[in-house]
């Protein structure tokens, strides 16, 4: 197996650099602040910059949190760009523009190397367990070259299409995500306020159409108010962001996720940046002037 390199090891990026370290794989890595001990003492190699990682690696991770992250890894000073060679490939993890995928992807492809946009959905938990899904945009032959290290992150693994196919449908991803958590917090919220004992109902729709992952994972934590990332709001804002300018530029309206975004401003209004996206129930139940599980008035 090739060597590796992991750029970004933050809460998402530590736990997919150390499966790919139980995995076998020789590692070097570089990230903004320190590297955590957990993966030094898994004998990742540390690098002083982007450009070092990619002089020794001959598949590159990306896994920062935005467009302009990625950018700057890429071709900013000390980049990945200035140590490219014909043969490697640059595998970007993160969830960004579509839009800026292709472009990125073409100025990593005038310097030889290959390109693949490989955005993830499972969250802190999936990371750490290794059961990520994994959204490949990129060519067939770059993905079956990587499919041996996306198997250690991930375990619904698939290629969508030509580069930028794979954040195309991350975004769809969170889409749906976030239409999913509003209709759940509606619907746990009419419950409550109703007098009704909303992880009761939660229980109950489990076994019916309406079970979903959001209702099982996200619903429990409205009922018992644990509202700790998990996976950011302003995270989701950025991803809503992403799938609301990339709609603008071809044309097509998305009315729902525009309304989830104001609900997720809302929240960040009331200091809630930092908390888990479920918490976008918080902004329903403030126009409500009702908490879930508190007694009906």
């Amino acid at each position: 197996m090739q060597k590796a390199g992991f750029i970004g090891l933050g809460i998402m990026g530590t736990p997919m650099a150390a499966n790919l370290r139980k995995g076998g794989v020789d590692l070097v890595a570089f990230t903004k602040g320190a590297v955590p001990a957990e993966l030094m003492q898994a004998g990742v190699v540390v690098a002083d910059s982007a450009a070092a990682v990619a002089a020794q690696a001959d598949v590159i991770f990306i896994m920062v949190p935005d467009t302009p992250d990625v950018e700057r890894v890429l071709f900013g000073e000390n980049g990945v760009a200035e140590s490219l060679r014909a043969g490697q490939i640059v595998v970007d993890m993160s969830s960004i523009s579509p839009m800026a995928t292709r472009d990125f992807a073409a100025g990593v492809r005038e310097r030889g190397a290959e390109y693949l946009d490989a955005p993830v959905s499972g969250g802190e938990v999936g990371a750490k367990a290794g059961s990520l899904t994994i959204m490949v945009g990129g060519s067939q032959a770059s993905f079956d070259a990587v499919t041996p290290y996306f198997n250690m992150m991930g375990k619904n693994v698939s290629l969508i299409g030509e580069v930028g196919a794979g954040q195309v449908c991350k975004v769809a991803n969170q889409v749906i995500v976030a239409a999913t958590i509003e209709a759940v917090g509606e619907a746990l919220l009419l419950a409550s306020k109703a007098g009704v004992d909303a992880e009761k109902v939660r229980q109950a729709l489990m076994g019916g159409f309406a079970s979903s992952r959001i209702l099982e994972v996200h619903g429990e934590r409205m009922t018992k108010r644990t509202f700790n990332p998990g996976f950011r709001i302003e995270l989701h804002q950025k991803d809503l962001n992403l799938a609301l300018s990339t709609a603008q530029a071809l044309g097509v309206s998305l009315p729902n996720t525009a309304t989830c975004q104001a609900l997720f401003n809302a929240g960040a209004a009331h200091g809630g940046k930092a908390w888990d996206h479920s918490a976008m129930v918080r902004a329903l139940e403030i126009m409500a002037n009702h908490e879930i599980g508190q007694l009906a008035r």
